[in-house]
């Protein structure tokens, strides 16, 4: 499975954005956006120009790519399917990222960034339906119900920790979530309205249709 290794808040430094990749670090001074913002390397401190409409396009899709930590290849693939799906295409495409069981677990406020709930996908902590799941990029579907199992050992203890950390994260309405169960009901598909992190999608599906 490929997946991204360098410094992520490199990323968010070349988005001149927060994505919130490092978890708590993004909320203090130590961001380097905070302390450093602007593009990283030698020229990144040079005067931005102007985007045309297609770096637009591209910078959009980097951020959203970026932001729930998918590679070039998984996201297009994703926008295939949005594409030949019924509905808004752009609408789709942020449904089915927004359905991938590491953001489910990563918005249930347990792991603190997606790269921790994807850990703890993959460590076999999380069961769909009552069935054990150790796929990040699997598809919840509305009504399937998503359980963190640990026992009593430093797992248990980190994750509750996340969720002090958490707490004033607002967990998203499409999300009906127990906090003393560790779990969670799909009570409904996802809105853009329900995403924190402005995203014009727009830009996206212009860009894969040219």
């Amino acid at each position: 499975m490929a997946r991204y290794t360098e410094a992520v808040c490199r990323l968010c430094r070349r988005e001149v954005e927060k994505l919130f990749l490092k978890g708590a670090k993004c909320n203090t001074q130590k961001c380097p956006i905070t302390r450093r913002a602007y593009a990283p390397g030698q020229h990144g401190t040079a005067r931005r120009q102007k985007l045309s409409n297609y770096g637009l396009q591209l910078r959009e899709k980097q951020k959203v790519k970026r932001t729930y930590g998918v590679m070039e290849k998984q996201f297009r693939k994703y926008f295939a399917i949005a594409a030949r799906s019924k509905g808004i295409t752009g609408k789709v495409l942020l449904q089915i990222l927004e359905r991938r069981l590491d953001n489910v677990v990563f918005r249930m406020g347990i792991g603190v960034s997606r790269a921790q709930a994807r850990q703890l996908v993959r460590h076999n902590f999380v069961y769909v339906n009552s069935r054990r799941v150790n796929i990040p990029s699997f598809q919840i579907d509305v009504n399937d119900s998503v359980v963190i199992k640990v026992k009593k050992d430093k797992t248990a203890e980190k994750i509750k920790e996340n969720l002090e950390i958490t707490k004033d994260r607002d967990v998203p309405k499409w999300l009906e979530f127990s906090r003393p169960e560790l779990s969670a009901k799909i009570a409904r598909l996802p809105e853009k309205e329900d995403i924190p992190t402005a995203i014009e999608e727009q830009l996206i599906v212009e860009l894969y249709s040219k």
